[in-house]
């Protein structure tokens, strides 16, 4: 199955939730917005929040420093 993350195709197996692909990719999510298919995803949504194939994600994420 294939998505889109940041303009980037991604193989990913089906089933794959967002808080398992943003693990998978060695990112906190709690540090991670996400946004799929135009819709900003509410972190109470990331555990369950199921990929289809074509989904298009978009992920920011936010770094402190100084």
């Amino acid at each position: 199955m294939k998505i889109t993350c940041n303009g980037e195709t991604k193989e990913i197996t089906p089933g794959t939730t967002l808080v398992s692909f943003i693990q998978d990719m060695n990112l906190n999510p709690d540090t991670v917005v996400a946004e799929c298919d135009g819709r900003i995803v509410k972190r109470d949504e990331y555990d369950t929040l199921v990929f289809s194939d074509g989904n298009v994600l978009e992920l920011i994420r936010f770094v402190g420093g100084g």
